[in-house]
C-alpha cells in the first residue's frame, strides 16, 4: 500500500477500507485463502477421531467440546499470528506518515471476523456431514446451531486477536511462530475442565478461551443430563474376575443388563459427577460469551497501544 494514498485519505473510516482491500486482496492473490482449506481438513480429523459421542455421553461431550475448542484456537492461531510482524516495516513508516493505527487494527479486526466466521461455519458443515451429533437445545437464540455457531466463532475470535497481539510486538514471523507452539500449551493445559489442575492453578483457567468455549459447548449440550459410561466400562474389564470360583462382577452385570437397569445405573452414575459450571442456564452462555468478548477487546487494546509506539522501535 502506497504511503501517498495514506495520506492523501487521512480519515479512519477511509484507511481502514484502503486496508480491507489490501487484506482480502492477500487473501485472493497470496494464498492467505489457505487457512479455510485447513479448517475443514482439521475438524474432518477431530471429528473422525473424538466426535461420535459429543452430546451422547458425559466423557464423550467434555472430549468433544475440548477437542473442537482447540480446533477454534489452532484456527485462530494460524489466522493472524504473522500479519503484523511481516509487515511492521511498512506499518512503520506508514505510520510516520499520517496512518492511524487503530484504523489498521480495525481493519485487521474486520478481516480477520470473516475469516473466523468463515472456519465456523466449515466447521459445523465438516462435522455435521461425519456423523457429530449437533446440540438439540438452544439457551439463547432460536436456533442450537446458531447458539454452537457464535460459540465456535467467539472462541476462533479470541484465539485470533490473541495472535494478533503476539504478532504486534514480535520481531519477526519466526519469533511469532516460536511463541505460538508456548500459547497452544496454555491453551490446553488450562482448558479449565479436561485436566485436572492444583486448586491454586485454576483462576489461570479464566485466561484462556478453551475453558469458557468447553464451558458453553457442555452447557449448551445439557451435559449434566447425560449418562456417564466410564464407570460401567471400567467394571465390564473386570468382570471376568474370579473369588473363590465365582464371577460376582459379571453376575452383578447381567443381573442389571436382564432388567433393563443399565440406562438408570449410568445416570446414577452421572447424578455424582455432576457439574455446577455446566448447568444447562442461559447465564451460563451469557458468562463464556462475555468472558471471550472481554480478552477479545483487552487483546485488541493491548495491540494497539503497542503499535502506538512503533516509531520508537530501533528494530
Amino acid at each position: 500500500m502506497a504511503t501517498s494514498k495514506i495520506t492523501r485519505r487521512r480519515g479512519h473510516i477511509a484507511q481502514i477500507l484502503i486496508y480491507l482491500g489490501k487484506l482480502f486482496r492477500m487473501f485472493l492473490f497470496q494464498s492467505d485463502w489457505k487457512v479455510l482449506p485447513m479448517a475443514a481438513i482439521i475438524a474432518g480429523l477431530v471429528s473422525f477421531a473424538v466426535g461420535s459421542n459429543l452430546y451422547k455421553t458425559m466423557e464423550g461431550t467434555l472430549m468433544g467440546a475440548f477437542a473442537l475448542s482447540c480446533v477454534c484456537v489452532w484456527n485462530g492461531f494460524f489466522n493472524s499470528i504473522q500479519v503484523i510482524c511481516r509487515e511492521r516495516a511498512i506499518v512503520k513508516r506508514e505510520h510516520r506518515s499520517g496512518l492511524h493505527i487503530s484504523a489498521y487494527v480495525a481493519a485487521h479486526m474486520i478481516y480477520q471476523a470473516v475469516l473466523c466466521l468463515l472456519q465456523a461455519i466449515i466447521t459445523i458443515i465438516v462435522s455435521s456431514n461425519l456423523g457429530v451429533r449437533m446440540p438439540e437445545k438452544s439457551l439463547i437464540t432460536p436456533s442450537p446451531l446458531l447458539d454452537f455457531g457464535i460459540t465456535l466463532f467467539l472462541i476462533t475470535y479470541c484465539a485470533d486477536m490473541l495472535a494478533l497481539l503476539i504478532s504486534s510486538f514480535s520481531k519477526t514471523t519466526t519469533a511469532a511462530m516460536t511463541i505460538m507452539p508456548f500459547l497452544l500449551i496454555v491453551e490446553l493445559l488450562f482448558s479449565g475442565s479436561f485436566f485436572n489442575l492444583p486448586q491454586e492453578a485454576m483462576p489461570l483457567t479464566n485466561l484462556t478461551a478453551t475453558k469458557w468455549g468447553l464451558t458453553a459447548m457442555c452447557a449448551q449440550g445439557d451435559y449434566n443430563s447425560l449418562p456417564m459410561i466410564s464407570i460401567w466400562n471400567s467394571a465390564f474389564k473386570m468382570k471376568d474376575i474370579e473369588i473363590e470360583g465365582e464371577k460376582p462382577i459379571f453376575e452383578i452385570m447381567h443381573y442389571i443388563e436382564t432388567n433393563n437397569m443399565r440406562d438408570d445405573i449410568l445416570l446414577e452414575t452421572a447424578h455424582y459427577n455432576q457439574k455446577s459450571e455446566f448447568a444447562h442456564d442461559p447465564s451460563v452462555m451469557y458468562r463464556c460469551w462475555g468472558w471471550l468478548i472481554f480478552w477479545t477487546i483487552v487483546y485488541v487494546a493491548i495491540a494497539v497501544l503497542i503499535l502506538e509506539f512503533i516509531d520508537k522501535d530501533k528494530r
